[in-house]
């Protein structure tokens, strides 16, 4: 399994030169004491404890997987993952951006979002424990009662209890109107939940105490589609430390993630409460889902991260064939492979895609912050319509980069890269799952062309497409930006154009929306993607000569490969944007068939 190593000085590049966080973070309420050095120590000590404590049980974990016991319904997770967790706990990193009222220590997103990456790197499968119990939390703390928030919160905040969300089930994934899990009123303010729940993630463990449920069901009388769905906190454990009536049924047989407990989970009359207004549920567990979905594209950040440095480290090493221009290494039997063009494609779009996602999250984050605590209403909405437009882009935009990634690093290995030994295929199989759960890809291109972009006549695109304008407007007289800029500015002019030419054809026929959805998402991808490596070339340039060269260089050079060898994809998605529904849509049913 190849070592991990925190990118702390990637961090540092990002969080500082880019993105500026400590121009606006200690500015915001509450956040004053979140100074860079503060930033600073939280960065090292999860670096340490993701290289020491989480990478070394990566491997094990797979190959050993969660144990689900049928007799008592328990599952024990592998060897040196409840002490991980202990140890996590004891850390205080549960506890890091949540709100002081409850236990938390009140930091930004802004230091949250690069600790998840690095947990995600050394250890996805682990990750998923506490990533889920954070969503519970916030769901919780958005929409819970008062006494609901004082009962559950501290726990979930120091760890000593963790969280689930349950939303599907055997015949429902996506389409949630047809779930058909019931909540009757015991006339007491709380509910009997029957239902059963499938792909819960972390839904049954032996890291923590107990384990609060945050389940869908419907109401008597509720309305049959997803305006009759209601959430209710359903713990494993009940306040007088009796067993609730919720179980785990079996474990899942998965393709990756084996180390985390994906569970049937199964409730027969549980005691539940309601959280948030009935039949509002889908709003309340959007709370918990749109964290999820950042969250995922963490994890194809993550695993990308982790598979370009186990590339890189064996490109170094291995000796195979010659340089095309000549030996490089005469005194060796042959070169090693990282000569070789094709190599380094590899490698460049692994580092690529992978620190332009690291800039994307960090400017999420920053924005997130800002949502939540500036004190001029107009900054908050700004903030919160750029998160709500790019959620679905990072979410799936690099989940199928990461997997890219993931899969380049097992090519980079050849035959190597194909045996369980040297831990690559295992990041391409704990990949796989990012593209799929909470909310498919698919289903993320849909919501932003659909209800991010259309529904709005495109107000948030526009709020971010002036962010690149103004910063093409600032470059005009800057000739070594040109390379970028130039192609950038052509680029945002062409989205705004396909934009309305598929707002206009889907007026006329809804499957023209549907049938550019994933075109559309990678187009606005590769756009982020470009406007942010634009601006970390601008960063590059103006740092050259401060005794740092050499990362410098590597950043202009990296943003070259981009507009070179990643970016011309755009010009293949226009072009399939344009062929429109018709391709799709004219085979019909029957005709599939062999």
């Amino acid at each position: 399994m190849p070592a991990y190593q925190a990118p702390l000085r990637d961090f540092d590049f990002v969080l500082n030169e880019l993105i500026k966080v400590q121009d606006i973070i200690p500015t915001l309420p509450g956040y004053e004491e979140a100074t860079q050095d503060i930033f600073s120590s939280y960065l090292e000590a999860a670096a340490q404890f993701c290289q020491s404590e989480l990478a070394p049980l990566n491997r094990q974990g797979d190959e050993e997987g969660c144990q689900f016991d049928p007799a008592t319904k328990s599952v024990t997770t592998p060897p040196g993952f409840k002490e991980a967790y202990q140890q996590y706990c004891e850390l205080g990193f549960p506890a890091l951006d949540c709100d002081p009222a409850y236990g938390g220590q009140g930091m930004p997103k802004s230091l949250a979002f690069p600790i998840m990456e690095m947990q995600c790197s050394a250890n996805v499968a682990w990750s998923m424990y506490p990533g889920l119990s954070h969503g519970a939390y916030s769901a919780i703390h958005a929409h819970g009662t008062e006494q609901q928030k004082a009962e559950y919160l501290p726990k979930l905040v120091d760890g000593s209890w963790t969280g689930t969300m349950c939303l599907t089930e055997p015949h429902c994934g996506t389409d949630l109107g047809l779930l058909k899990s019931k909540a009757e009123p015991n006339g007491d303010g709380s509910y009997s939940i029957t239902g059963t729940k499938i792909f819960i993630s972390a839904g049954e463990h032996d890291l923590a105490q107990n384990i609060v449920h945050l389940v869908l069901a419907r109401l008597p009388d509720a309305p049959r589609d997803v305006k009759g769905i209601s959430l209710f906190i359903v713990p494993k454990f009940l306040a007088d430390g009796s067993r609730n009536a919720v179980s785990c049924g079996s474990l899942e047989h998965k393709m990756g993630i084996k180390a985390n407990a994906t569970a049937v989970i199964n409730l027969d009359n549980a005691k539940g409460w309601l959280i948030g207004e009935p039949n509002k549920g889908l709003s309340c567990m959007f709370t918990m889902m749109n964290a999820a979905r950042l969250g995922c594209g963490m994890q194809g950040l993550g695993i990308g991260e982790a598979s370009f440095q186990g590339a890189l480290a064996y490109a170094r090493e291995r000796l195979q064939m010659r340089a095309l221009t000549g030996a490089k290494c005469p005194d060796k039997a042959a070169d090693p492979i990282i000569v070789h063009p094709d190599v380094r494609r590899m490698l460049l779009t692994q580092k690529a895609y992978t620190e332009a996602g690291r800039a994307l999250t960090a400017l999420l984050a920053l924005q997130l912050d800002i949502e939540a605590k500036h004190p001029d209403a107009a900054a908050r909405e700004d903030a919160a319509d750029l998160v709500a437009l790019l959620t679905p882009v990072a979410k799936a935009f690099m989940t199928d980069n990461g997997y890219t990634a993931a899969n380049m690093g097992m090519q980079v290995f050849g035959g190597h890269g194909f045996i369980r030994e040297w831990g690559m295929e295992q990041l391409v199989r704990d990949c796989r799952i990012s593209q799929i759960y909470e909310g498919t890809n698919g289903i993320q291109a849909i919501d932003l062309l659909g209800r991010k972009v259309l529904l709005d006549q495109g107000a948030k695109l526009r709020k971010f497409t002036k962010l690149i304008h103004t910063f093409c407007k600032a470059n005009e007289g800057n000739d070594k930006l040109a390379e970028f800029t130039g192609p950038l500015a052509r680029l945002m002019k062409e989205v705004g154009e396909i934009t309305m030419s598929i707002g206009m054809a889907s007026l006329q026929n809804k499957d023209e929306a549907g049938a550019a959805a994933s075109d559309y998402l990678r187009l606005i991808g590769h756009l982020a993607y470009a406007w942010l490596w634009a601006r970390m070339a601008e960063v590059a340039y103006a740092r050259l000569g401060n005794g740092e060269d050499a990362f410098y260089q590597a950043k202009i050079a990296t943003a070259r490969f981009y507009y070179a060898k990643l970016l011309p994809e755009a010009e293949a998605l226009k072009i399939s944007i344009k062929s429109g529904a018709k391709p799709l849509m004219s085979l019909e049913d029957e005709h599939f068939a062999f």
